[in-house]
This record gives C-alpha cells, sequence and structure tokens, in this order.
C-alpha cells in the first residue's frame, strides 16, 4: 500500500512540474509575441514619421502680385500645375481704378513708377519661406518694369538658398527689366529667366512651360 501511494505522490509531482513548465512556455510565447508586436508598432511609427518628414519636405510657393486679376489667374494655374503653395502680395493701402490710370501723370501708380525709391506697405501678413526651395514670383508689368510694391517684397526677405522664377502678365512689355530690377534689389537667390504671359494664356501653355524648368 505505501509503494502506490509513493507511486502515486511522484505521479502528481511529475504532473505539477510538467504544467509549470507548460505554463513557462506559454508565459515566455507570450512575452516574445508581445515583444514582437512592440517592435512592429515601433518599426510603423519610424516609418509615418519618416513619411510625415516626405510629407512637410520643402516644396514651391507661388507669390504673387495682382491689381485687376489678370496676373492671379496665372498664379494660380502654376500653382495647380506645380501642385505649390500660394501667397498673395496686396498693398496696405489698395489700389483704385484711379491709383492705375497710366494716362494720368497725377496718378498714384505713374508717381510711384517714376520713382524707383518708392517702396510701398505690404498689408498682407508675413510669411515664412523657411520650407521652401522654389519660389514663383508673380506681378503685372507697369510703365515697363515691376510694380514698387516688388521691390518691397524681395527687400523683405532672404532668399538666400532658394531658386527664384519670376513670371508677369503685359500686354506686349518684356519680362526682362522687371526681372533684373527684382534680382538686383533682392540681393539674395538663385534666379533664373523670367517668362511673360498674356492675359489670354491657357493652362497648357503654362504647363507646357513648367516642364521645362
Amino acid at each position: 500500500m505505501k509503494r502506490i501511494i509513493a507511486l502515486a505522490t511522484t505521479l502528481v509531482m511529475i504532473l505539477m512540474f510538467a504544467g509549470c513548465a507548460a505554463s513557462n512556455t506559454e508565459n515566455q510565447s507570450k512575452a516574445e509575441t508581445k515583444a514582437a508586436a512592440a517592435s512592429t508598432s515601433e518599426a510603423a511609427d519610424t516609418t509615418t514619421a519618416e513619411k510625415n518628414d516626405t510629407d512637410n519636405s520643402s516644396k514651391a510657393l507661388v507669390a504673387y502680385f495682382s491689381a485687376t486679376g489678370t496676373t492671379e489667374r496665372v498664379a494660380k494655374v502654376i500653382t495647380d500645375c506645380a501642385n505649390a503653395d500660394i501667397y498673395e502680395i496686396t498693398a496696405a493701402k489698395p489700389y483704385t481704378s484711379a491709383d492705375l490710370d497710366y494716362n494720368d501723370s497725377n496718378s498714384r501708380t505713374t508717381k510711384e513708377q517714376n520713382d524707383n525709391t518708392v517702396r510701398p506697405e505690404i498689408g498682407s501678413k508675413k510669411i515664412d519661406l523657411e520650407r521652401y526651395d522654389t519660389i514663383f514670383i508673380g506681378f503685372p508689368i507697369w510703365w515697363g518694369e515691376e510694380p514698387r510694391i516688388m521691390d518691397t517684397f524681395v527687400e523683405s526677405y532672404d532668399l538666400t538658398g532658394k531658386t527664384v522664377i519670376p513670371f508677369c502678365t503685359s500686354g506686349s512689355s518684356s519680362i526682362d527689366t522687371a526681372a533684373d530690377n527684382l534680382k538686383a534689389n533682392a540681393k539674395s537667390g538663385d534666379w533664373k529667366d523670367g517668362r511673360r504671359f498674356s492675359a489670354e494664356v491657357t493652362k497648357n501653355e503654362i504647363d507646357e512651360w513648367l516642364k521645362t524648368l
């Protein structure tokens, strides 16, 4: 009888050890699974962070001034085709129709364009250019040159390290003089050749121009 009890006791102990071993194995497996999941989650977070860094990388900006809406239309097409951000340069004192009368020698714009030291105040909020590596600068041609408010704009920012691409709208006047003036006044930035557009320019024409840049 004692022998039978001893055998039973031994069997119970063997089963207990086996159960503990199985439990330890199960716990270890759970721990390993949890660690693997954490590693996968961490990798996913890293990938998301890298993606966010890419999403927030430098891109293009279209900064423009438009008194009648013509340059604004071209600026919006460039923004769309280049997948860029857009920034409107507005005058603190808006230009009226009388101000834009080039036949009046006493009109505001006539006086401003006859004095290349004039710097009209910008009314739009200052923009941070840090995240942009390419900046399109658009404006109409007034009296054969850039509006003086564009000189205010380029002198207000450090364009070092930026690729600057000017564009303008006009009936026939070239952009050359205006682009040279802006580049000289900016004193920074890698300025590229500018492009003049007529009021009738199409989206396809603008898109083809962008493909050449």
